[in-house]
């Protein structure tokens, strides 16, 4: 069994090329893969890896004390959903493109997932789903708004033309894992809205810790990985990755003459040339061999 962990936090890391570094050797040295973004502004991180692995990470970490009390969201895989470590310098943790959101300066109020549901059936209560249109598509809550944005740069477009601080007093919003909920609700509050809720630890520690029966999520949680996505109690849910364009494809989609393993699904299938549907076979006939080849040589244990 593999663990995932998933963590983030808005913290001034002047020092992140060195930190960059240290966590690579830290993850190479205990056989851990996944992604690991770092800035001036924080750390955002989703890895995986034995159980032991991860804790020697995490204690790593946690040894600086700018990494206190890291909430670090858990689940479990199968099998190893990432194939190879990144671990990478960015100007954003996750990409806003607005220096007025500094969760490092002002925050939303945090809500506890056992406390969210009593928020978003107030009526008087907007619900916004800040992920993208996508994600939203396989699940999102019932009574939540679908700001339709292709990124989260789109995201502050939408508040200026949808949003407005002197009808819109008390906003709750939502995110996979509460990162973009922090940088959103700041935003917001930059703007001078001034209820400004997000749920904290963000849909998967909502799926992880809400009963079923109590819980107002509908549909399943897209995660950035190769489970694709999750429903509750973060088990794996029905569907894959169209390998060509990022998009999930749920079952159905997948009976479609449309969809073409690792070249085509749906969504994108219009959108393709000869010439990029040429190459994508290419790459997957690649793939196929490659695979073929890796499983030879484990047939022979060599």
């Amino acid at each position: 069994m593999t663990i995932v962990a998933a963590f983030y936090r808005f913290v001034s890391l002047p020092d992140a090329p060195n930190l960059q570094k240290n966590l690579s050797d830290q993850c190479e040295a205990n056989g851990i893969k996944g992604t690991i973004l770092l800035a001036d502004e924080g750390i955002n991180a989703t890895i995986a890896g034995s159980r032991q692995g991860i804790e020697a990470v995490l204690t790593f970490l946690q040894q600086d004390s700018r990494f206190d009390n890291l909430e670090v969201r858990e689940s479990e895989a199968q099998t190893p959903p990432f194939e190879r470590l990144k671990v990478r310098l960015k100007r954003e943790i996750v990409t806003f493109g607005n220096a007025t959101a500094n969760p490092a300066y002002q925050v939303g109020t945090y809500v506890d997932p056992k406390d969210w549901n009593q928020l978003i059936d107030d009526p008087t209560t907007l619900v916004i789903d800040t992920r993208n249109e996508y994600e939203v598509s396989i699940g999102t809550f019932a009574s939540a708004v679908n700001p339709q944005t292709r990124s989260f740069r789109e995201f502050p477009g939408y508040v200026q033309t949808h949003l407005d601080p002197q009808k819109h007093t008390r906003v709750a919003m939502f995110c996979t894992g509460g990162i973009r909920c922090e940088k959103a609700s700041a935003y917001l509050l930059s703007q001078g809205f001034e209820q400004v809720y997000h749920l904290q630890g963000g849909i998967l520690r909502y799926l992880k810790e809400v009963p079923p029966a109590e819980s107002r999520w509908q549909g399943e949680c897209f995660v950035f990985d190769e489970r694709v996505a999750v429903g509750h109690g973060l088990e794996p849910g029905s569907y894959e990755m169209c390998h060509a364009c990022g998009h999930p494809i749920e079952q159905a989609a997948q009976a479609s003459p449309q969809y073409e393993a690792g070249i085509s699904c749906p969504a994108c299938y219009d959108r393709l040339t000869p010439e990029r549907r040429d190459r994508l076979r290419q790459r997957q006939q690649q793939q196929a061999q490659s695979n073929q080849k890796s499983d030879q040589i484990a047939e022979s244990g060599t």
